[in-house]
């Protein structure tokens, strides 16, 4: 496909002359007409076969499975996948990205409009705590028979306790961090209440209650881009967990710390941590610690530039992974499982910080297709800069606005902050207009 046209696909404008004599339906941005009342287009949608639209609808693009791709941080097998899905289950977010490219109206792949609504609507002063508190209780019920919990089983307050941190924490991929950080504040006081009012027996339970919601917090403080509050709530998790004597649980806050100091791109750190973790667990350490905590040191070693050792601990990772028992809930504190999906997202992540184009741009982008919205923004950032160490500056920022979209709409600060580091790795003196645009949209942005 031409330059021309694809300057027409990012920025929506019509080449001259084409605008006069067409049906609504019909659209003509790429220079190239579509009836999306056609008899093959009509019908695939009303069938719910998406893949098939997207499918017709690139060949009348003219553009390839590679190029799709591409634009949607896709490998070309992946977008052949999705083409061939038929009826089954879509990723909404993939389906969104193909349909916003191709210019393809969202009602057609069965979306009701181009961008998920995620805000509480404020039209009859809806009290947010309240809609929080109300939805934590929602969350709870149905995963009250499948969660996690330690071998001493609590019971009564503590159980309670932890089941509306597990909720929280679900809801963390719907709702923005600024709005859920007040009600996981006050679940946090809540416990410390309850603990020093507590029989000293039951103490114990209560710290590690404690402890899972203060790494929650910590979560949420560095979503939103505040790193000094994230590093005091892990480290209050670490204390809480080493308090509660549940060596798995430190091992773990110990663990999610590491994480957040490889994303913050202190590698040493990062890597002391994750020994400090594994010492915590001694002998006994369940395969899933070791599989995370593998992919945790991967990303260390790619923060400190150890292209070779990062392999390894992916290797390590992957090894581990494999052996975890199928179809079994994870083991408490983990509340989500850790899948191989995981890992290549791992590498991906790797490959981003060491600027390995072969690491970040092959099949393994098709873990975009896994996880709740911010982390997939996040993911497609790591591809983005992907893209920038391959020279398709382009294709990069294209990725990198759909990124920024998602973390303005949940005013996410490691989004936004990770947006203008991928942008920081580009150093010209003539930007082409697709990064210009990134830079206005930057702009003004306070998070």
């Amino acid at each position: 496909m031409g330059p021309s046209r694809m300057r027409h696909a990012h920025t929506g404008m019509r080449p001259a002359g084409t605008g006069r004599g067409l049906r609504p339906q019909r659209l003509v941005a790429w220079g190239y007409a579509v009836d999306w009342q056609s008899g093959p287009l009509r019908d695939a949608s009303r069938a719910g076969d998406f893949g098939r639209v997207i499918e017709l609808t690139r060949q009348e693009r003219r553009m390839t499975q590679t190029q799709l791709g591409q634009a949607c941080g896709l490998s070309q097998s992946a977008v052949s996948r999705l083409e061939k899905r038929g009826t089954s289950t879509y990723s909404t977010d993939i389906l969104a990205a193909a349909a916003a490219h191709l210019e393809i109206p969202p009602t057609l792949v069965g979306l009701a409009d181009g961008r998920p609504r995620v805000q509480v609507e404020d039209e009859h002063d809806v009290n947010r705590r309240k809609f929080l508190g109300d939805a934590a209780g929602v969350v709870a019920a149905p995963v009250m028979a499948s969660l996690p919990v330690p071998d001493d089983g609590p019971t009564g307050q503590a159980a309670a306790l932890r089941l509306s941190t597990t909720a929280y924490r679900r809801l963390d991929g719907s709702t923005p961090s600024r709005d859920l950080s007040e009600s996981v504040h006050t679940h946090i006081r809540l416990i410390q209440t309850i603990t020093r009012d507590a029989p000293e027996a039951e103490r114990p339970r209560l710290a590690a209650v404690g402890s899972e919601a203060a790494s929650l917090a910590g979560w949420l403080a560095w979503d939103m881009g505040d790193n000094g509050s994230a590093r005091t709530w892990y480290g209050a998790a670490i204390k809480a967990a080493r308090s509660a004597g549940n060596p798995l649980l430190a091992a773990y806050q110990a663990g999610s710390l590491a994480q957040f100091e490889a994303h913050a791109g202190n590698g040493v750190q990062a890597l002391n941590l994750v020994r400090r973790a594994r010492r915590s667990l001694g002998e006994r350490q369940p395969v899933v610690a070791d599989a995370w905590l593998s992919s945790v040191e991967a990303l260390g070693h790619a923060t400190a530039g150890d292209r070779r050792a990062a392999d390894r601990a992916l290797t390590a990772s992957r090894a581990a992974t494999e052996a975890l028992p199928r179809e079994e809930a994870p083991p408490w504190p983990w509340v989500f499982t850790f899948t191989e999906t995981k890992v290549v997202a791992a590498r991906v992540a790797c490959g981003a910080r060491l600027g390995l184009p072969d690491w970040v741009l092959s099949e393994d982008t098709e873990a975009l297709a896994t996880g709740h919205a911010k982390q997939r923004a996040l993911l497609i950032l790591d591809i983005a800069a992907g893209h920038l160490a391959g020279g398709r500056v382009e294709a990069a920022f294209a990725l990198a606005s759909r990124a920024l979209d998602t973390g303005l709409r949940y005013r996410s600060g490691r989004i936004v902050e990770r947006a203008r580091a991928v942008r920081r790795t580009l150093t010209t003196a003539t930007p082409p207009k697709v990064v210009r645009d990134f830079d206005e949209r930057l702009h003004g942005v306070y998070l």
